[in-house]
């Protein structure tokens, strides 16, 4: 990988930095984050268009285990603890309208959501403790604590079958998968820990299940920052409960439209076994966009992520065979937002994908 590609995810740290000078400056620029993530990178996905190249063979185990993109990750989990603390600070603090206050919001989740999420995924696929408490410190910061289990041991193994909460079914709008998504990932979550417990020969209420301390922590959080940011302004801040609570909701709903665009529409076949045929590349729709690529640490080579679930994203391949978006994330996010012209445009890619996959099944 060029130096080039090796500093591109660099990039993401751009958001914090726009969110920050855009709550100082005022004005017009409180818009510079969403403007830039929302107007600038699809603008810069169309001009610089798509990257298909992958990492050699022969380089590719070195870069696998670089220590180089695990710091990048790391830097960005105090990064988002930092940014937690002094954004809920100065949303109680400074003098913000109502209008001012959900804008910096949404700007705050583009941070922790659209940011903070995607390095969080990454690092809970790992196997190295360090890299799971990332994942779970990212995670309890914007109250989704659960997602480590679910995605991990409920998403990866139904994914594109009905059993899968988190995938999106043909017809079916961003606003009622997100509903149906986050309703039934939380309690999907619970049944996998309660069973882990179950073989274990404990009980569902026992202190060692991960879900009643994931229920707990975000709370105790959110207390902890309310008191201490309090005590350091000498008078009770709630807005900064206000502001934590609408940031978190923001910021996970953010990864349900990631979820929602994922895998729209597309199925594993169910086998005469009864089982469904195992999750290959074919499964998930891919992305190799090279700009919105570099903001999210690969995340939009899904296809491969879901065939290889620990490779880690500086090595994830493209696949031209693999189901492709028509842009990158934050292109198609703003599109799941207008059910109509999402299901004129992606019902036909969905069509022509599956009717080109039938072609080449028949053809030998």
């Amino acid at each position: 990988m060029s130096i080039g590609k090796t500093l591109g995810f660099f990039a993401a740290f751009i958001i914090p930095g726009l969110a920050v000078l855009g709550l100082y400056m005022g004005s017009f620029w409180q818009f510079s984050t969403l403007l830039f993530v929302f107007g600038l990178i699809p603008v810069l996905d169309w001009l610089v268009s798509t990257d298909t190249s992958n990492v050699s063979a022969e380089k590719e185990p070195k870069l696998w285990t670089a220590f180089f993109y695990s710091f990048v990750l790391y830097v960005w989990a105090y990064l988002q603890l930092i940014y937690i603390v002094w954004a809920c600070y100065v949303a109680a603090t400074m003098p913000l309208n109502g209008a001012e206050f959900v804008l910096f919001a949404v700007t705050s989740a583009l941070v922790t959501g659209g940011i903070g999420i995607t390095v969080a995924h990454e690092l809970g696929h790992k196997k190295e403790p360090v890299k799971r408490f990332y994942s779970q410190l990212i995670l309890l910061s914007v109250h989704y604590m659960h997602f480590y289990i679910e995605h991990n041991k409920g998403h990866h193994v139904y994914v594109s079958t009905p059993q899968d909460p988190a995938t999106s079914r043909r017809g079916e709008s961003f606003y009622r998968f997100w509903l149906r998504s986050v309703v039934g990932s939380y309690l999907s979550a619970w049944r996998i820990e309660n069973k882990r417990l179950e073989r274990m020969g404990l009980g569902a209420f026992h202190y060692k299940n991960a879900m009643i301390w994931y229920a707990i922590l975000p709370f105790v959080f959110m207390l902890c920052l309310f008191l201490g940011l309090s005590w350091y302004a000498e008078v009770w801040l709630f807005k900064v409960l206000y502001f934590w609570l609408l940031q978190s909701v923001l910021a996970f709903s953010l990864l349900e439209m990631v979820n929602y665009i994922e895998h729209y529409g597309l199925q594993r076949r169910l086998l005469p076994s009864g089982h469904y045929e195992r999750v290959t590349h074919l499964h998930s729709w891919n992305a190799s966009h090279l700009v919105s690529n570099f903001f999210l640490f690969q995340l939009q080579r899904h296809s491969d992520h879901h065939e290889s679930a620990l490779r880690p994203y500086q090595v994830l391949r493209h696949f031209d065979e693999s189901p492709q978006l028509p842009t990158g994330y934050t292109g198609m996010i703003l599109l799941s937002l207008l059910p109509p012209a999402w299901f004129r445009i992606m019902d036909k890619r969905l069509d022509e994908w599956q009717q080109k996959q039938m072609v080449e099944l028949v053809v030998p």
